[in-house]
Formats: C-alpha cells, sequence, structure tokens
C-alpha cells in the first residue's frame, strides 16, 4: 500500500526520516512530499536515498528534488497530482500551525496543501510546535475543523522543547503514528451496520456555583472505544461529560455535565442504539440542594447527598431486544466479586472490570488493563493502550453476539486466560 509522508517546516522535520522507515517496516511503499521550508531542515535527497522515490518539494518543474533530476524525469504538476491521488494515506508529521491553517481553510499554495485538497485518501496529522502555539485558539479552532472533517489527529507530547520552553507540542511519537496509519489502512468493517452508543468522561454534580462532586476520569477510555467502533464501520453517537479530549471524527457528539443530563440523553437515544457501552464514570451521589452562593469555609461543613440516576440498570431494563449493554466497574479491592455482583444487579451483558488502585494504567493514562466479565467468563486483558484495548473489548462484545458452540471455537479471547 503506497502512504505519503507530508514534512512541513519544522524543527521535528528531521525526525521524518526515522517515521519513513518506521513504515517501511510495515511493508509499506513511502513517499514524500516537502514544504520549501521543510527543506531548510532536511534535504531531499535524504528522503529519495531512504524510499528510493522522488521527493516532491514543489508544484512546477523548479520544485523538481535531486533525485527527480537525476533521474531525468520531467513530470508536470497534474501528473504530480495524479500520482499523488494513487495513495492510500497521507500523513503529514511535522504539521506546523501554519500547515494546519492551509488545510482548515483550504488554502492550497504548494504541492502539499494541494495534494490535501485533492486526495480522497485518509489524512493524518501529527502536530509538532512551541507550546504557546498549540494552545492558541486559532490552532486549536483549526484542528476541530480539521477532526470534524474525518482527518485523525495525532496529539503531539509533553517534555522538552527545541524552543526551550516545557510543554504540549513535541512530535508523538513515531509507534503511534504507525499505529494511526495501520488503524486506517487496516480496519475492518466488521461492525457496519450497528449503531454504538458510547458515555465517556466524569458527570459533575454541583455543590455550589463554584464547587462539584466529580471524580478522575479523563474520558480516555470512552474516546477510544468511540474512535475504534467508528473505524470498524459502526454509527457512533458519543454522549460525553467534560473532557479536554478532541471528539473522533465522523461521531455523533451529544455533550453533557451532570449525570441527569447523561441519563436523559442516554435514554433519548438508546431506540437507535444496537450497542451500548457505557465507559463514563458517572458521580454516584449528587448534593439535595445546591447552594445558591458560593460556600464559605467556616468550619466543619456536612453534605446531605442522594444517589443519582442508575443509568446501566435503567438501559439494560429498557433496552429493545438485540441491545447489547456493557458496563464498566472501577474497583479497588476484591474485584473479581464486586464486578460479577455488578453485572448481575444492573443486568448488562458484560462488565468491563477496572483495578483503579494500579499505578501507572487508568485515570490520565493512555494505557489500561482490564477483565472482561459476562455471567460465564473473567477474560483478562493484559495491560496495553487504551486504543488497542479499546479494539479488544469491541471484539469481545462482538463474540457475544455468536452462539456460545461458536465462541469457544473462534473468539479472540482464546488467547487470553479465562477463569
Amino acid at each position: 500500500m503506497k502512504v505519503t509522508v507530508g514534512v512541513s517546516g519544522g524543527i521535528a522535520a528531521y525526525k521524518a526520516a526515522e517515521l519513513v522507515r518506521a513504515l517501511q517496516r510495515q511493508a509499506l511503499d513511502v513517499h514524500v512530499v516537502m514544504t520549501e521550508a521543510a527543506t531548510q531542515f532536511v534535504q531531499p535527497l535524504t528522503f529519495a536515498s531512504l524510499t528510493g522515490h522522488e521527493v516532491i518539494t514543489g508544484i512546477w518543474a523548479s520544485g523538481r528534488s535531486a533525485s527527480e533530476t537525476a533521474e531525468g524525469t520531467s513530470l508536470s504538476s497534474i501528473q504530480h497530482i495524479d500520482t499523488a491521488q494513487g495513495t492510500d494515506l497521507l500523513v503529514v508529521a511535522p504539521a506546523t500551525a501554519n500547515t494546519l491553517a492551509k488545510f482548515a481553510h483550504g488554502i492550497a499554495d504548494d504541492f502539499l496543501t494541494t495534494l490535501y485538497l485533492a486526495t480522497k485518501a485518509p489524512v493524518i496529522v501529527a502536530p509538532a510546535m512551541n507550546v504557546n502555539m498549540w494552545e492558541h485558539p486559532a490552532t486549536q479552532a483549526n484542528l476541530q475543523l480539521l477532526v470534524a472533517r474525518g482527518v485523525t489527529v495525532v496529539s503531539p507530547g509533553s517534555g522538552y522543547l527545541a524552543c526551550g520552553m516545557v510543554g504540549s507540542g513535541r512530535l508523538a511519537e513515531n509507534e503511534e503514528i504507525v499505529r494511526a496509519a495501520l488503524e486506517l489502512l487496516n480496519h475492518t468493517n466488521d461492525l457496519a451496520g450497528e449503531v454504538v452508543l458510547v458515555t465517556a468522561g466524569g458527570t459533575r454534580e454541583a455543590l455550589d456555583p463554584v464547587r462539584y462532586i466529580g471524580n478522575r476520569s479523563s474520558g480516555k477510555m470512552g474516546y477510544a472505544l468511540a474512535y475504534a467502533a467508528q473505524r470498524r464501520g459502526a454509527r457512533v453517537i458519543l454522549i460525553t461529560a467534560p473532557t479536554a479530549l478532541h471528539p473522533p471524527p465522523n461521531c455523533e457528539v451529544v455533550s453533557v455535565v451532570t449525570t441527569g443530563q447523561m441519563r436523559d440523553a442516554v435514554v433519548s437515544r438508546l431506540p437507535e442504539a444496537t450497542m451500548v457501552i457505557k465507559a463514563a464514570a458517572v458521580a454516584d451521589y449528587r448534593a439535595i440542594s445546591m447552594a445558591d452562593q458560593k460556600l464559605k469555609r467556616s468550619g466543619p461543613l456536612t453534605l446531605q447527598l442522594e444517589p443519582t440516576a442508575d443509568i446501566l440498570a435503567e438501559v439494560a431494563s429498557l433496552r429493545k431486544p438485540g441491545t447489547l449493554v456493557i458496563g464498566f466497574a472501577a474497583e479497588t479491592e476484591d474485584h473479581l466479586t464486586h464486578g460479577r455482583d455488578k453485572l448481575l444487579r444492573k443486568g448488562a451483558d458484560a462488565i468491563v472490570l477496572n483495578d483503579v488502585s494500579r499505578e501507572g494504567i487508568g485515570f490520565d493514562s493512555d494505557r489500561n488493563a482490564a477483565t472482561f466479565l459476562t455471567k460465564q467468563t473473567a477474560i483478562e486483558l493484559p495491560e496495553m493502550s487504551k486504543r488497542d484495548l479499546a479494539d479488544r473489548i469491541l471484539d469481545e462484545a462482538i463474540a457475544l453476539r455468536r452462539p456460545q458452540s461458536v465462541i469457544d471455537e473462534t473468539s479472540p479471547s482464546q488467547t487470553t486466560s479465562r477463569r
């Protein structure tokens, strides 16, 4: 399969050479397009030597690379477009703030931006820039536009930046970019025809105009599930409490704050769903009454709380025949006992059990581990990225639709342990 790597003009351009090699190790045919600014950081000959292909650095003949001249070719700009439109995937790394802005607003003043508008292939952007540029409202607005149009964003990491500042803006690791590329190239459509309703994030219950009862959920697991389901052909409804995450592309997003709002949104959309995955961490209690003004510190404070709506149990009782319901359980002790008790009390088809006492996984982390509980089995899903775990959870969910004899023979869980 042909992958085109677009390199724009930032200090992280040198890392694109390593990315090219990493993609080639996946048996992909990699071609490179560079902006004029990128050639100030890395010579086109570097990428020509790595790929064995011409490196396009401009629209016109004067923009031909050294390798193109050496081969004696004289492709016109239209021929360049024809060649580039044959790509199966466009990966832009690094993607500068300038390039993202041009993509978002349809500016086509060089070959890379022209290619972006002309190609029908999936697009991945891996931004890299100064932390202030990354956090600027204009950059974030441009990213939201691109995500809404189906562009996959591999978010930058945090750390020491070339400018001397510390914060977000470092180009994502090659492993993350390659994984995103393989997901787009190799995704199956085994959820085609399904309508998957996913809840994500942590709900908030107000105590006064300033404070609320909440939890540590980042929403990353729910968003990973929404992303994976969409990539596997499902129509996805994502009902999300507040998070700092960009919604996955092509999902219908419903934003809520409180558990009551999430309950209303889920129940109203439940008739459409063929699968419900309740990954949100809902607040189990709320204040009986909210203070009109900010509560002042004046010694001990006693709060009167009442239970919030039990969304999972209600969904399990209201669902139409054939709709799968999968809940989540975050536990700190006696995990299997509490998880199986929740499964039976709520009436769900399965529970994804998380041990949130383990360090380095779960809350705020990009990694997780779980046990997929059904009435008959406890399937261990070892530590992995939340993106990978999302696909494993979906694998097990799909397996629930098969007759038990077929599950025993073909379920992907046969490579994991059962209890």
